[in-house]
């Protein structure tokens, strides 16, 4: 189980060349990875994101390599048209300013947009072979970092799943308590309604009929179902998240009900207990990948 919140930094210099890469993740329904790279690497955008990909499922992660080059081959070449074109104007000016041509100096023309023009030369492979040993190290710690809080969230869903079994074998515990009031209740309304002309065979014959409704036997069963599935999930699939949430919202659905039918207070507490440790698995399934 990995947590979707994890980070992983390092900057090295190999070859001259300083390299920096920088991945940090948090929580998100699904996978959004955004990679920023100099613009000179963009044909190396493609393999990163696969390298990525294969191992995570959820997060939004960015990713960030800077690369500074203190080799990096470089060639300059001279518009002699647009100086020429900055020459004659920037003379007439002076001419019309009663300046000579020595007054300008040929800085201000070689300055001028586009006369000299520095084109760098990338090659996108060979900076690969160079950042490909500081990002392998870089993701490896970040997976690890990932790894090491989903340790400790499956330990604390573990501890959540373990209050839930509790809670619903004292549910089934106090089930026949829980019928035995109903039917005294139930007993109780007939004999009050119709005093003298009670009869003991209608009333069990709809005692029973109103205890199909009214008894918590099939939600407990399918509340032991649910846990015996969310502990499963925690347990052996590496990838949870979404579906401890499922899991999450259908064993609500029958905590909800057992609290509807309740009329124990000690009851009554364990359904707050239950929900609270449901709500606390919830949660956690938001920080699970």
């Amino acid at each position: 189980m990995n947590s979707m919140t994890g980070y992983g930094f390092k900057e090295e210099v190999i070859e001259n060349t300083q390299i920096s890469v920088e991945i940090k993740s948090v929580n998100s329904r699904f996978l959004d990875l955004s990679i920023y790279l100099p613009s000179f690497l963009n044909p190396l955008e493609a393999r990163i994101r696969k390298l990525v990909t294969e191992k995570i499922v959820r997060g939004k992660i960015d990713l960030t390599i800077r690369v500074k080059d203190n080799n990096c081959n470089s060639t300059v070449s001279v518009d002699t048209a647009a100086a020429r074109m900055y020459s004659d104007a920037i003379l007439s000016v002076a001419k019309a300013l009663g300046k000579t041509e020595a007054d300008v100096p040929l800085s201000l023309i070689i300055n001028q947009e586009g006369v000299l023009n520095i084109t760098h030369e990338y090659d996108a492979e060979e900076y690969w072979k160079k950042i490909e040993v500081v990002f392998n190290e870089v993701f490896a710690q970040f997976v690890q970092d990932r790894k090491r809080e989903g340790e400790n969230l499956k330990t604390d869903l573990l501890e959540k799943v373990f209050v839930l079994e509790g809670c619903a074998n004292f549910f089934r515990e106090w089930q026949p308590k829980m019928e035995q009031k109903f039917r005294e209740q139930l007993y109780s309304k007939f004999t009050e309604l119709l005093a003298d002309k009670v009869d003991e065979n209608r009333i069990m014959t709809e005692t029973a009929a109103m205890l199909v409704k009214y008894t918590i036997n099939e939600e407990i069963i399918r509340l032991h179902s649910h846990l015996k599935a969310m502990k499963d999930e925690i347990e052996n699939n590496p990838v949870p998240g979404k579906k401890l949430d499922f899991i999450c919202q259908e064993a609500n659905r029958e905590i909800n009900t057992i609290g509807s039918k309740n009329q124990f207070t000690e009851v009554g507490a364990k359904v707050i207990a239950a929900k609270d440790a449901l709500e606390n698995i919830r949660e956690q399934s938001k920080n699970v990948e």
